[in-house]
C-alpha cells in the first residue's frame, strides 16, 4: 500500500510534466501533418482520392529542379557553416577560460536576440545598391558607380550561413568541451603536428557534434523562406517559395500540402543518407 501511495503521485506528476509536450506534439505537429496528408490525396472538385498532386512535382521540371537547387545550396551552406563554426567553437571550448569564454560565447548569441526578419533586412541595407558597402566602394574609388550585391546565389549563401551559425557552434562547443586536454597534449608529446592532432583526436571526438550541427543547419536552410526570398529576390528559386505560392497566391492547398510533405520526406531521406555515410545514428547524435 505504501509503495502505491508513493508511485501514484510520482506517475501523476510525470504525466503532468509531459502533458505540455504531448499537447504541443499532437496539436502543432501530428494533427497538422495528418491534415496536410489528407489534403494532398484529395481531389478538390469531388473529394476523391488522387496521386495527381505528387505526380505534378515530378512531371513539372520547374518544381523538382527547384527542389534539387534548394537541396544542393542547403548542403553547401551546411558545409560552409561547419568550416567557419568549427574554428570558432574550438577557440571557445579549448582556448578560452573563465569569464572570457562566457563573453565570447555570449557575443555569438547576441545577434540571435533579434528576429530573423530584422537581421535579414540588416543585410539588405548593407548590400543593396544604395547601401553601406556600395557607398564605401564608390567613396574609396574601387567602383565607378553603385554596386548591386543583392539577388545573387552568393548573397543567399551568405544569409543562410549567418542565420545558421549559432546552431552549428552550440553543439560543437558542447562536444569539444568534453574532450580532455590531456589527449591533445599527448598527441603533441608523441610528435604530432597540428593537422595530425586535429585529424586523429579532435575531429573523431567532435563527430557527434558535427553531425548534429549539420542536421540542424541543413534542415533550417532547406526550410528557410525569409532569407532566400529577401536576399535572392523573386528569382531565388527556393522550394519553400513554391510552397508559399501554392498556399497563399494560388489558394491551391492540395498542391501546397503535397509539396510540403515531399519536402519533409526528401529532406529526411537526405539526412538518413548523411547519417549512413558518416556511420552515425540519430539517437547517438542527438543524445
Amino acid at each position: 500500500m505504501s509503495s502505491l501511495r508513493v508511485t501514484s503521485p510520482f506517475k501523476l506528476g510525470l504525466w503532468l510534466l509531459l502533458a505540455p509536450l504531448c499537447l504541443w506534439l499532437v496539436l502543432l505537429i501530428i494533427l497538422p501533418h495528418l491534415e496536410l496528408l489528407v489534403f494532398s490525396f484529395t481531389e478538390p472538385e469531388d473529394g476523391s482520392f488522387t496521386f495527381g498532386f505528387y505526380q505534378e512535382f515530378f512531371l513539372e521540371p520547374l518544381y523538382w529542379r527547384t527542389f534539387v537547387r534548394t537541396a544542393v545550396m542547403s548542403i553547401m551552406a551546411t558545409i560552409l557553416t561547419l568550416l567557419i563554426a568549427f574554428p570558432v567553437a574550438f577557440y571557445i571550448a579549448k582556448m578560452l577560460k573563465g569569464r572570457s569564454k562566457g563573453i565570447v560565447f555570449a557575443m555569438c548569441l547576441i545577434p540571435f536576440w533579434v528576429s530573423e526578419l530584422v537581421r535579414t533586412f540588416g543585410w539588405m541595407i548593407l548590400l543593396r545598391e544604395s547601401g553601406v558597402i556600395s557607398n564605401f566602394l564608390q567613396w574609396s574609388g574601387m567602383s565607378a558607380g553603385p554596386v548591386e550585391l543583392l539577388y545573387t546565389d552568393a548573397t543567399i549563401m551568405l544569409g543562410l550561413v549567418y542565420t545558421s551559425m549559432l546552431f552549428m557552434v552550440v553543439p560543437l562547443v558542447s562536444t569539444l568541451d568534453s574532450l580532455d586536454d590531456s589527449y591533445i597534449e599527448a598527441g603533441y608529446d608523441l610528435g604530432g603536428t597540428n593537422w595530425n592532432v586535429l585529424r586523429e583526436i579532435v575531429i573523431p571526438h567532435a563527430v557527434p557534434g558535427i553531425v548534429s550541427g549539420c542536421i540542424i543547419v541543413f534542415m533550417l536552410s532547406l526550410g528557410n523562406y525569409l532569407t532566400p526570398v529577401l536576399l535572392g529576390g523573386k528569382d531565388s528559386l527556393w522550394f519553400t517559395e513554391q510552397i508559399y505560392t501554392q498556399f497563399i497566391t494560388r489558394f491551391n492547398w492540395e498542391q501546397g500540402s503535397a509539396f510540403g510533405l515531399l519536402l519533409l520526406l526528401l529532406s529526411s531521406l537526405i539526412v538518413w543518407a548523411g547519417l549512413k555515410l558518416s556511420g552515425q545514428s540519430f539517437a547517438k547524435t542527438m543524445g
